[in-house]
Protein backbone atom coordinates (compact mmCIF):
# COMPACT_ATOMS: atom_id res chain seq x y z
CA UNK A 1 0.00 0.00 0.00
CA UNK A 2 2.84 2.42 0.81
CA UNK A 3 4.17 2.19 -2.74
CA UNK A 4 0.74 2.91 -4.23
CA UNK A 5 0.24 5.84 -1.87
CA UNK A 6 3.61 7.30 -2.78
CA UNK A 7 2.94 6.90 -6.50
CA UNK A 8 -0.41 8.69 -6.26
CA UNK A 9 -0.23 11.06 -3.30
CA UNK A 10 3.40 11.72 -2.36
CA UNK A 11 3.21 15.09 -4.13
CA UNK A 12 0.15 16.04 -2.06
CA UNK A 13 0.59 14.66 1.47
CA UNK A 14 3.25 14.83 4.17
CA UNK A 15 5.23 11.68 4.88
CA UNK A 16 3.55 11.40 8.29
CA UNK A 17 0.08 11.51 6.75
CA UNK A 18 1.02 8.87 4.17
CA UNK A 19 2.18 6.68 7.07
CA UNK A 20 -1.15 7.17 8.88
CA UNK A 21 -3.18 6.34 5.78
CA UNK A 22 -1.19 3.15 5.25
CA UNK A 23 -1.84 2.12 8.87
CA UNK A 24 -5.60 2.77 9.10
CA UNK A 25 -6.72 2.24 5.51
CA UNK A 26 -7.19 -0.89 3.44
CA UNK A 27 -7.13 -1.46 -0.30
CA UNK A 28 -10.33 -2.49 -2.05
CA UNK A 29 -10.60 -3.63 -5.66
CA UNK A 30 -13.96 -3.06 -7.32
CA UNK A 31 -15.00 -4.17 -10.78
CA UNK A 32 -16.82 -2.09 -13.37
CA UNK A 33 -20.43 -1.53 -12.36
CA UNK A 34 -19.94 -2.22 -8.65
CA UNK A 35 -21.71 0.23 -6.33
CA UNK A 36 -19.20 1.55 -3.81
CA UNK A 37 -21.55 3.89 -1.93
CA UNK A 38 -25.32 3.92 -2.37
CA UNK A 39 -27.95 6.50 -1.51
CA UNK A 40 -29.04 6.07 2.09
CA UNK A 41 -25.89 4.21 3.16
CA UNK A 42 -24.29 5.07 6.47
CA UNK A 43 -20.77 6.01 5.52
CA UNK A 44 -18.07 4.35 7.61
CA UNK A 45 -15.24 4.61 5.11
CA UNK A 46 -14.23 7.25 2.60
CA UNK A 47 -12.76 6.03 -0.72
CA UNK A 48 -9.45 7.51 -1.88
CA UNK A 49 -8.92 6.69 -5.54
CA UNK A 50 -5.72 4.95 -6.69
CA UNK A 51 -6.63 3.59 -10.13
CA UNK A 52 -9.67 3.64 -12.38
CA UNK A 53 -12.67 5.97 -12.26
CA UNK A 54 -15.87 6.38 -10.25
CA UNK A 55 -19.18 7.80 -11.46
CA UNK A 56 -21.06 9.89 -8.90
CA UNK A 57 -24.78 10.45 -9.44
CA UNK A 58 -28.02 11.35 -7.67
CA UNK A 59 -31.53 9.95 -8.03
CA UNK A 60 -34.74 11.94 -8.26
CA UNK A 61 -38.00 11.03 -6.53
CA UNK A 62 -38.94 8.75 -9.45
CA UNK A 63 -35.67 6.83 -9.22
CA UNK A 64 -34.17 8.38 -12.35
CA UNK A 65 -30.43 8.95 -12.27
CA UNK A 66 -28.55 12.19 -12.96
CA UNK A 67 -24.77 12.17 -13.44
CA UNK A 68 -22.97 14.72 -11.23
CA UNK A 69 -19.28 14.10 -11.95
CA UNK A 70 -16.52 11.51 -12.35
CA UNK A 71 -13.68 10.84 -9.93
CA UNK A 72 -10.26 9.90 -11.26
CA UNK A 73 -6.92 8.98 -9.70
CA UNK A 74 -6.01 11.40 -6.94
CA UNK A 75 -9.61 12.57 -6.49
CA UNK A 76 -11.94 12.30 -3.53
CA UNK A 77 -15.71 12.73 -3.46
CA UNK A 78 -16.61 16.06 -1.86
CA UNK A 79 -20.19 14.98 -1.20
CA UNK A 80 -18.94 11.88 0.63
CA UNK A 81 -16.64 14.09 2.69
CA UNK A 82 -19.63 16.26 3.59
CA UNK A 83 -21.59 13.22 4.76
CA UNK A 84 -18.57 12.00 6.73
CA UNK A 85 -18.13 15.31 8.52
CA UNK A 86 -21.84 15.62 9.25
CA UNK A 87 -22.31 11.99 10.30
CA UNK A 88 -25.19 11.76 7.83
CA UNK A 89 -26.22 9.10 5.33
CA UNK A 90 -25.10 9.25 1.72
CA UNK A 91 -27.05 11.41 -0.73
CA UNK A 92 -25.16 10.10 -3.76
CA UNK A 93 -24.43 6.84 -5.55
CA UNK A 94 -20.78 6.11 -6.34
CA UNK A 95 -20.27 3.36 -8.93
CA UNK A 96 -17.09 2.02 -10.51
CA UNK A 97 -16.90 3.29 -14.10
CA UNK A 98 -14.19 0.70 -14.80
CA UNK A 99 -12.16 -1.74 -12.73
CA UNK A 100 -10.97 0.47 -9.89
CA UNK A 101 -8.61 0.33 -6.92
CA UNK A 102 -9.33 2.46 -3.87
CA UNK A 103 -8.10 2.91 -0.32
CA UNK A 104 -10.90 2.88 2.23
CA UNK A 105 -10.23 5.29 5.10
CA UNK A 106 -12.23 5.24 8.36
CA UNK A 107 -14.35 8.38 8.57
CA UNK A 108 -13.28 8.93 12.18
CA UNK A 109 -9.93 10.13 10.83
CA UNK A 110 -11.37 12.97 8.77
CA UNK A 111 -11.64 15.54 11.59
CA UNK A 112 -8.30 14.56 13.09
CA UNK A 113 -6.48 15.03 9.80
CA UNK A 114 -8.16 18.35 9.11
CA UNK A 115 -6.76 19.53 12.43
CA UNK A 116 -3.33 17.92 12.21
CA UNK A 117 -2.24 18.08 8.56
CA UNK A 118 -2.08 21.18 6.39
CA UNK A 119 -1.84 19.04 3.24
CA UNK A 120 -5.09 17.22 4.09
CA UNK A 121 -6.93 20.51 4.67
CA UNK A 122 -5.68 21.81 1.33
CA UNK A 123 -6.65 18.56 -0.39
CA UNK A 124 -10.18 18.62 1.06
CA UNK A 125 -10.81 22.28 0.21
CA UNK A 126 -9.45 21.90 -3.32
CA UNK A 127 -11.62 18.80 -3.78
CA UNK A 128 -14.70 20.75 -2.68
CA UNK A 129 -13.81 23.49 -5.16
CA UNK A 130 -13.24 21.08 -8.05
CA UNK A 131 -16.44 19.14 -7.45
CA UNK A 132 -18.42 22.39 -7.00
CA UNK A 133 -17.20 23.61 -10.39
CA UNK A 134 -18.15 20.29 -11.98
CA UNK A 135 -21.64 20.45 -10.50
CA UNK A 136 -22.02 24.03 -11.74
CA UNK A 137 -21.00 22.79 -15.18
CA UNK A 138 -23.63 20.03 -14.94
CA UNK A 139 -26.26 22.64 -14.08
CA UNK A 140 -25.11 24.85 -16.96
CA UNK A 141 -25.34 21.88 -19.32
CA UNK A 142 -28.92 21.26 -18.23
CA UNK A 143 -29.86 24.91 -18.52
CA UNK A 144 -28.04 26.06 -21.63
CA UNK A 145 -27.08 23.13 -23.87
CA UNK A 146 -29.45 21.26 -26.14
CA UNK A 147 -29.46 17.48 -25.83
CA UNK A 148 -27.35 17.02 -28.97
CA UNK A 149 -24.51 19.08 -27.44
CA UNK A 150 -24.94 17.45 -24.03
CA UNK A 151 -24.52 13.98 -25.53
CA UNK A 152 -21.41 15.06 -27.44
CA UNK A 153 -19.89 16.64 -24.34
CA UNK A 154 -20.79 13.58 -22.26
CA UNK A 155 -19.01 11.27 -24.70
CA UNK A 156 -15.91 13.51 -24.81
CA UNK A 157 -15.76 13.51 -21.02
CA UNK A 158 -16.15 9.74 -20.88
CA UNK A 159 -13.27 9.29 -23.34
CA UNK A 160 -11.08 11.48 -21.13
CA UNK A 161 -12.02 9.53 -17.99
CA UNK A 162 -11.62 6.06 -19.50
CA UNK A 163 -8.67 7.05 -21.73
CA UNK A 164 -10.25 5.02 -24.53
CA UNK A 165 -12.08 6.17 -27.65
CA UNK A 166 -13.98 2.86 -27.83
CA UNK A 167 -16.66 3.26 -25.19
CA UNK A 168 -18.44 0.17 -23.89
CA UNK A 169 -21.77 1.78 -23.18
CA UNK A 170 -25.40 1.30 -24.09
CA UNK A 171 -27.86 3.92 -25.28
CA UNK A 172 -29.91 3.24 -22.16
CA UNK A 173 -26.96 4.00 -19.86
CA UNK A 174 -26.42 7.36 -21.55
CA UNK A 175 -30.13 8.07 -21.21
CA UNK A 176 -29.96 7.33 -17.47
CA UNK A 177 -26.91 9.54 -16.99
CA UNK A 178 -28.40 12.46 -18.91
CA UNK A 179 -31.89 12.03 -17.48
CA UNK A 180 -33.66 11.49 -20.79
CA UNK A 181 -35.12 8.62 -22.83
CA UNK A 182 -33.29 5.92 -24.77
CA UNK A 183 -35.23 6.86 -27.92
CA UNK A 184 -33.90 10.43 -27.75
CA UNK A 185 -30.33 9.21 -27.20
CA UNK A 186 -30.53 6.73 -30.07
CA UNK A 187 -31.76 9.44 -32.42
CA UNK A 188 -28.97 11.82 -31.40
CA UNK A 189 -26.30 9.14 -31.72
CA UNK A 190 -27.50 8.36 -35.24
CA UNK A 191 -27.21 12.07 -36.00
CA UNK A 192 -23.69 12.18 -34.56
CA UNK A 193 -22.76 9.17 -36.67
CA UNK A 194 -23.97 10.93 -39.82
CA UNK A 195 -21.86 13.93 -38.81
CA UNK A 196 -18.79 11.69 -38.56
CA UNK A 197 -18.34 12.28 -34.83
CA UNK A 198 -19.00 8.71 -33.68
CA UNK A 199 -19.18 5.18 -35.08
CA UNK A 200 -21.89 3.01 -33.56
CA UNK A 201 -21.30 -0.67 -32.73
CA UNK A 202 -23.26 -3.19 -30.70
CA UNK A 203 -23.13 -1.90 -27.10
CA UNK A 204 -20.10 0.18 -28.04
CA UNK A 205 -19.57 3.70 -29.35
CA UNK A 206 -16.34 4.71 -31.05
CA UNK A 207 -15.64 8.39 -30.53
CA UNK A 208 -14.09 10.09 -33.58
CA UNK A 209 -14.44 13.79 -32.79
CA UNK A 210 -10.80 14.77 -32.09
Amino acid sequence: MKALLQDNYEHLFEKELLEEISKVGFIKDVIEGDVIINIGDSIRYMPLLLEGAIKVSRLDDDGDELLLYYLERGDVCAMTLTCCMGNSVSEIRAMAEMDTKIIMIPVQKMSDWLRDYHSWRTFVFESYNARFKEMLEAIDNLAFLNMHDRVLKYLKHKVIVTKDTMLSITHQTIAYDLHTSRVVISRILKSLEREGKVQLHRNKIEFLDF
